[in-house]
C-alpha cells in the first residue's frame, strides 16, 4: 500500500535549512573556490579543476552537510538558481 505523500503542514514541522552554494573567481590573492553557506554556518572550498561546475558545488554542500551532522539523518538534493545552486534535505528513506 502506498503511503500518503506528506502536507506542506507534515514537512514544516521537520524543517530544514537550505544550503546554497556560489562560485568565487580567482582574485590576486585566492585562487578560485565555492562559498557553501545556511544559517548555521558557512565555509570557502577551493576549486577542484578536476571536477566539473556542479560537482564542485556539490562536494562543497556535502562538506557542510556532514561538518554540521547533518548525514547522519538527511540526503541532500541539488537545484539550480541564476545565482548558483541550493541543496534542500530529505530525509534518509
Amino acid at each position: 500500500m502506498p503511503t500518503k505523500p506528506q502536507t506542506c503542514h507534515d514537512l514544516a514541522s521537520g524543517s530544514r535549512q537550505a544550503i546554497t552554494t556560489s562560485y568565487r573567481g580567482p582574485t590576486d590573492t585566492h585562487g578560485s573556490r565555492v562559498i557553501a553557506r545556511c544559517e548555521a554556518k558557512r565555509i570557502t572550498v577551493p576549486w577542484d579543476h578536476a571536477l566539473d561546475a556542479a560537482k564542485n558545488h556539490a562536494s562543497a554542500a556535502l562538506l557542510l552537510h556532514q561538518q554540521l551532522g547533518w548525514s547522519e539523518r538527511n540526503d541532500l538534493v541539488m537545484g539550480g538558481t541564476r545565482d548558483g545552486f541550493v541543496f534542500v534535505q530529505i530525509p534518509k528513506s
